[in-house]
C-alpha cells in the first residue's frame, strides 16, 4: 500500500445469478440487502455482486472516519481479488457515489458505471435531506447482521453524519474525466436537485440520464422492474444514437 492511502477492509459480498458481471454498490446507512427486489429483476441477466461497504451490513467497522475514498479503495481491492474484471458497475446513493471514485481512479476495472440517486458534490443535494436523524428502524436492521452489534450504530451515524458534510466534493471537470459508458437516473422526486443531475449528464463524454416518474430516494425499491430496464437497455448492443440525435450527433 502506497503511503497515504487509506488502508483497506476486507468486503463480505454475495454472488447471485448469471451471465454478465455486474457489481452492486449499496446506500449508506443501509447494506446490500436494499437490492434484493432488483437482482430479482436481474438475476437471469447478470451475476450480481452485492458487497457490503465497511461499517455496513456484514462487514465491520474500523477505526476512523468513513471516506469516499476508502470505501474506493475497499471496492478496488474487492473488484481486484473476487471478480473478473473490467465489470459493470452500478451504485445507488452512496454507493453510487463510492463508484464514482472508483471509475475515476481504476477506469480499466469498469466497463460501465450505473449511478442512482446521488450526487458527485455534496451540494448536489436538496437543503436539508441530510439534517434528519436516522430512523430507528435503519438501526435496527443494521443490528440484525453487523459483526459490531445494534450498539455500535450510534457510531456510524456520528462517521455518516461527517462524511456528508464534507464531501464529495467532485468537479465537472473531475467527470470530464469519467469516458465509460455512464447512466445517471433519478427519480422525479428524488433528493437530487435536477440541475445537479443535468449538469453531470452534460459533463459525462458518454452519459445517459433517465427520471423515474412517481419515484423517491427509494427509487430502486419502488420500482426495480422499470430500473432494471433501464440497467438491461443500457447494457444492450449495439448502442444507437436514435433517429434525431442533437446531442450526440
Amino acid at each position: 500500500m502506497v503511503a497515504g492511502e487509506p488502508k483497506r477492509t476486507d468486503l463480505w459480498f454475495a454472488r447471485r445469478g448469471t451471465g454478465e458481471t455486474l457489481v452492486l454498490l449499496h446506500p449508506g446507512g443501509a447494506d446490500s440487502r436494499v437490492f434484493d427486489p432488483l437482482i430479482t429483476e436481474l438475476d437471469d441477466t447478470y451475476v450480481c455482486f452485492t458487497p457490503d461497504h465497511r461499517a455496513h451490513g456484514r462487514t465491520g467497522d474500523v477505526a476512523g472516519p468513513l471516506s469516499f475514498e476508502a470505501m474506493a479503495a475497499d471496492t478496488i481491492a474487492f473488484l481486484e481479488r473476487s471478480v473478473d474484471t473490467p465489470v459493470h458497475l452500478l451504485g445507488y446513493s452512496d454507493g453510487a457515489i463510492v463508484a464514482l471514485y472508483v471509475a475515476l481512479a481504476r477506469p480499466d476495472l469498469v466497463r460501465t458505471l450505473v449511478f442512482i440517486a446521488a450526487v458527485f458534490h455534496r451540494e448536489g443535494w436538496l437543503p436539508g435531506v441530510l439534517d434528519g436523524e436516522a430512523p430507528d428502524s435503519m438501526g435496527d436492521s443494521y443490528g440484525e447482521v453487523s459483526p459490531d452489534g445494534r450498539e455500535h450504530w450510534p457510531v456510524v451515524v456520528a462517521k455518516l453524519d461527517h462524511l456528508h458534510a464534507v464531501s464529495p466534493a467532485l468537479t465537472v471537470e473531475d467527470l470530464a474525466t469519467v469516458t465509460m459508458p455512464t447512466l445517471v437516473i433519478l427519480g422525479d422526486d428524488d433528493e437530487v436537485r435536477f440541475e445537479h443531475a443535468v449538469a453531470m449528464y452534460r459533463a459525462l463524454p458518454d452519459g445517459e440520464l433517465a427520471v423515474a416518474p412517481r419515484s423517491t430516494h427509494g427509487l430502486v425499491v419502488e420500482k426495480p422492474a422499470l430500473i432494471a430496464r433501464l440497467i438491461r437497455d443500457f447494457h444492450d448492443t449495439p448502442r444507437t444514437n436514435g433517429f434525431a440525435p442533437i446531442r450526440r450527433a
